[in-house]
C-alpha cells in the first residue's frame, strides 16, 4: 500500500468536515472493496476516513410501511433482522446470498451501493424496490442514484447515511452466482407494489444495474411466471466475459425473473 493519513471520526458531521478538506480522501465502510484495491495499488487515497465509530449510521428501523437501514449496517445484520424479514423478506434473503460469512460480517449496505459494482446485489434491491438513498445533504431516488459502472449521483463531500425501502406487496430476488466470488452473473429483483411492478437486473448490464420495462409490463398484467415466459430480453448492452457471454446472460435474465416471481408467491 501507499502511505496515507488515517482518520476515525465519531459522527457524520466530523467525517464530512474531513472530506471537505479534500486531499483525495476516501470513506472506509466495511472495506471489502477499498482495502483489496489499495493492496493491489489500484487505489491510493491520501486520506482514509473510517466510519466504523459513527454509531448513528448503524441500525434497522421501520417508519410506517418504510424499512430504514443505516448505511453502516452489515449484511449479516440485514439477513438476520426480524424487522427486515417482516417488512421486506426478499431483502433479508438477498443479504444472506452476499459473499460468505466473513464478507457478510464486514460488508455494509452503504458501502455496497456507494461503490455500485455492476455485479453487486444491493443495487438491484434498491432499484427493484424503488428505494430512497439518504445522504448528509439530500435524498436521492434509486432511479436517479445509479449512473453506471462504479458511478453514482453522490457529490463531493456527500456521505450515505441510510436507505429507505418501501415495503412491497410481494418481492423476491433470484441470483445465478459466480461459484467462486458469489457475485451475480445475473441477479433479478422483482417487486409488486401498489403503483405497479418493478424488475431490476444486476450482473448483466455493461452499464450496471438496470430495469426491464418489457418484463414489468407483462407482470403488471399477470404477476405469474407464465406471464413472462414469452418475453424475450435482448443481448444488446449486456456483458460478455470469460464467465458468460451476452446471449447467455440475456437467457438467464428470463430464467431468474421466472424464479423470482415464483418465489414471491
Amino acid at each position: 500500500m501507499y502511505a496515507f493519513n488515517y482518520h476515525r471520526p465519531d459522527s457524520v458531521s466530523a467525517a464530512a468536515a474531513i472530506l471537505a478538506k479534500g486531499g483525495d480522501a476516501k470513506l472506509l465502510a466495511g472495506g471489502q472493496t477499498l482495502i483489496p484495491a489499495m493492496k493491489l495499488r489500484l487505489a491510493s487515497p491520501g486520506e482514509i476516513i473510517d466510519l466504523g465509530r459513527v454509531s448513528e449510521l448503524t441500525g434497522i428501523s421501520t417508519e410506517g410501511k418504510v424499512l430504514v437501514i443505516g448505511a453502516m449496517t452489515p449484511h449479516a445484520m440485514v439477513a438476520g433482522s426480524p424487522a427486515v424479514k417482516s417488512a421486506v423478506p426478499a431483502l433479508a434473503e438477498l443479504a444472506h446470498m452476499i459473499g460468505d460469512p466473513a464478507v457478510r460480517a464486514r460488508g455494509t449496505i452503504g458501502g455496497s451501493i456507494a461503490n455500485n459494482d455492476p455485479a453487486a446485489d444491493y443495487p438491484a434491491a434498491c432499484l427493484g424496490l424503488g428505494a430512497t438513498i439518504v445522504t448528509n445533504k439530500q435524498e436521492i431516488a434509486a432511479d436517479a442514484f445509479f449512473k453506471g459502472i462504479f458511478e453514482t449521483a453522490l457529490g463531493d463531500g456527500e456521505i450515505i447515511t441510510k436507505v429507505k425501502f418501501p415495503a412491497p406487496e410481494k418481492a423476491a430476488y433470484a441470483k445465478f452466482p459466480n461459484p467462486a466470488s458469489r457475485f451475480a452473473l445475473v441477479g433479478v429483483f422483482i417487486a409488486k407494489t401498489g403503483s405497479g411492478v418493478r424488475v431490476a437486473v444486476t450482473g448483466a448490464g455493461s452499464n450496471g444495474v438496470f430495469r426491464v420495462p418489457a418484463l414489468e409490463a407483462a407482470l403488471a398484467k399477470s404477476f405469474t411466471p407464465e406471464a413472462i415466459a414469452g418475453v424475450k430480453v435482448g443481448s444488446d448492452g449486456l456483458n460478455s466475459d470469460i464467465h458468460a457471454d451476452a446471449a447467455y446472460r440475456a437467457h438467464l435474465i428470463g430464467v431468474m425473473a421466472k424464479r423470482a416471481v415464483a418465489a414471491a408467491h
